[in-house]
């Protein structure tokens, strides 16, 4: 047993070594990297400290370290953010941005760095519904979403009729706005993904709740404009993050150990 488990510990050191090695020096290059700072716990403002954290900093901390590059950030609304990216206005993007078709006709996607699913966000004392369909035959109930997000085609398509200009859909300018709305009763349900939607939850939870099964299962990567040499080297550097672990270590930090307002 001994040996067996001494030859597995070898195996596992020389797999990461093999990874670390794939990972380039970018020699101290700068990297403007912009955010939206509304979707905890992948990036938000710490309401105590005012400070900008996150799973995503974390990362992208991790990645600069490996990389060997210098990060920079700057903030943007979601609804500019692939466009300001597309254009070349900032480096790379982050925001648990689902890796899509149409999107990647615009940038550049990173790996896949998680998986999510995505659910339906609701107050903690609605009783009216309790799945998609419930929801749907309600015509008095109203949704609060972004445009052009993921969760708002999902309640468009997989909730609602299918009608972009359906009434029942009320936007907001930030996911984070939509939340608030839900809180203060102008619209019964915000679709989101599971990490955003539990971080919501842990944050309020005598006021939010998610219900229903999952509508979905999403990727998120980083964004980069098109043909930008930073994917390669995002890649191998993510690649080498799952294979040592780091991910599933931001994973405990960010999700299970994490506790906000403290």
């Amino acid at each position: 047993m001994k040996h067996l488990l001494a030859a597995l510990a070898a195996t596992a050191a020389l797999t990461t070594a093999a990874w670390a090695q794939d990972v380039p020096d970018l020699g101290g290059m700068e990297v403007v990297v912009v955010t939206e700072n509304a979707y905890p716990p992948l990036q938000f403002v710490d309401p105590n400290s005012g400070e900008a954290i996150g799973w995503e900093y974390d990362a992208m901390e991790e990645i600069a370290e490996r990389l060997n590059v210098t990060v920079t950030y700057e903030n943007i609304s979601w609804d500019a953010m692939i466009a300001a990216v597309s254009e070349g206005q900032f480096d790379m993007g982050m925001t648990g941005i689902t890796i899509r078709e149409d999107r990647a006709e615009m940038v550049d996607f990173s790996d896949s760095y998680m998986t999510s699913q995505m659910r339906m966000l609701v107050r903690s004392d609605e009783t009216r519904f309790g799945d998609a369909p419930g929801f749907a035959a309600d015509a008095d109930l109203l949704m609060g979403t972004q445009a052009g997000t993921t969760p708002f085609y999902v309640g468009v398509y997989e909730v609602l009729d299918g009608d972009e200009a359906n009434p029942r859909i009320v936007f907001f300018e930030t996911f984070g706005a939509a939340v608030q709305g839900l809180l203060a009763e102008d619209v019964d349900l915000v679709l989101t993904d599971s990490t955003g939607g539990e971080g919501y939850v842990r944050a309020n939870p005598d006021a939010l709740k998610l219900i229903g099964d999952p509508l979905g299962t999403e990727d998120f990567g980083f964004i980069f404009p098109r043909g930008s040499e930073l994917v390669g080297p995002f890649n191998a550097a993510i690649a080498a993050m799952q294979a040592d672990g780091t991910i599933a270590e931001l994973d405990q930090r960010w999700f299970v150990d994490y506790v906000f307002g403290e």
